[in-house]
C-alpha cells in the first residue's frame, strides 16, 4: 500500500489494426493503474494500458519465461479485438511500477501501440474501447489539442499551491499510478523529510491545493516529483483520469474528456 505524506508542495514559477472498426475489453483500476488483458508477443496475461509510456515494454520475468532472452523483439499485439502486427516491443524490469499491484502484470501497452486507433477509456465502470479511425461511435465532452511530446501524449492543465500556479502541458498517463507528478525545476516540497520518497521509485506522495483539467476541479490532491522530462511540465495520472471518460482520438490530434464526478 502507498503510504501518503501530508507534505505541503510549494510551486517554483508559472509557465504559461486489425479487420474490425471496434472492439471493447473490461479492464482493471487498481493500485492506481489501468490493467487490461492482452497478448503481447504470444504472451497472455494482464498489462497497465499506459498513454503516458511512449513505447511498450514485456516484463523481463514474463519474457524470459516464454524463452525471449532479447532485451528488444519484435511481435505482435492483441488487445479489446483488435490486433498490431510485427511491432517493435522493449524487455525491461517492471518491478518499480508494479510492486503495488495486486496481481502480476505482464508487461505496458503504451502510446506506440495505440496511437493508431480512436481510444476510448472509462474508469468506473473500467472498459477499454478500440475504433479504427474515422468509425468511432459519437462522444460528447469537452475537446482539448492533443499534442506529443517524447512520444506521449500531451494536454493543458494547471496545478496550485494557493500561493503559485503552474499552467502547461501535462502528459496524459492513463496507467500512471502517482495522481499528478510535477518537473522538481517547477516545484518542491520544502518540508518532506527524505524527498527522494516523492519520485517513481519511491513511496510517498505531497499534496497539492488544486489541479485543474479539462474545466473540472479537484482540490487536495495528492502528488509526487519528477526529473524534468521534455517539454512538460508534469504528468497527469489514473487517479486524477478517473474522474472522467475520455477519448483519445490520436489519428485527429484531440482529446475529448467528459467529467464523471
Amino acid at each position: 500500500m502507498i503510504r501518503t505524506r501530508l507534505i505541503p508542495l510549494a510551486l517554483l514559477g508559472v509557465l504559461a489494426a486489425g479487420p474490425a472498426v471496434a472492439g471493447e475489453e473490461t479492464c482493471r483500476f487498481e493500485g492506481g493503474t489501468l490493467v487490461v488483458p492482452a497478448v503481447v508477443a504470444g504472451i497472455a496475461g494482464d498489462y497497465i494500458l499506459d498513454t503516458g509510456t511512449a513505447q511498450s515494454v514485456l516484463h523481463e520475468t514474463r519474457a524470459q519465461s516464454a524463452g525471449f532472452a532479447e532485451t528488444e523483439l519484435t511481435g505482435d499485439v492483441r488487445l479489446a479485438g483488435m490486433t498490431a502486427t510485427a511491432r517493435p516491443l522493449k524487455v525491461a524490469d517492471l518491478d518499480v511500477r508494479t510492486w503495488n499491484l495486486p496481481t502480476p502484470v505482464a508487461g505496458v501497452i503504451g502510446a506506440d501501440l495505440l496511437k493508431g486507433w480512436v481510444l476510448d477509456v472509462s474508469y468506473a465502470p473500467c472498459r477499454v474501447r478500440l475504433w479504427e479511425p474515422g468509425q468511432a461511435a459519437a462522444f460528447r465532452g469537452r475537446t482539448l489539442e492533443l499534442a506529443w511530446d517524447l512520444g506521449r501524449p500531451t494536454a493543458l492543465a494547471t496545478a496550485s499551491d494557493d500561493a503559485h500556479e503552474i499552467a502547461g502541458r501535462f502528459v496524459i498517463a492513463t496507467g500512471a499510478n502517482a495522481p499528478v507528478r510535477l518537473a522538481d525545476d517547477l516545484a518542491q516540497a520544502p518540508s518532506a523529510a527524505t524527498p527522494d520518497e516523492l519520485y517513481p521509485q519511491g513511496v510517498w506522495f505531497a499534496r497539492l491545493a488544486s489541479v485543474t483539467f479539462a474545466g473540472a476541479s479537484g482540490r487536495d490532491v495528492a502528488a509526487g516529483l519528477m526529473k524534468p522530462d521534455g517539454a512538460v511540465v508534469g504528468v497527469l495520472g489514473a487517479e486524477v483520469l478517473a474522474h472522467f471518460r475520455l477519448r483519445f482520438d490520436f489519428p485527429a490530434g484531440r482529446l475529448i474528456v467528459t467529467s464523471i464526478r
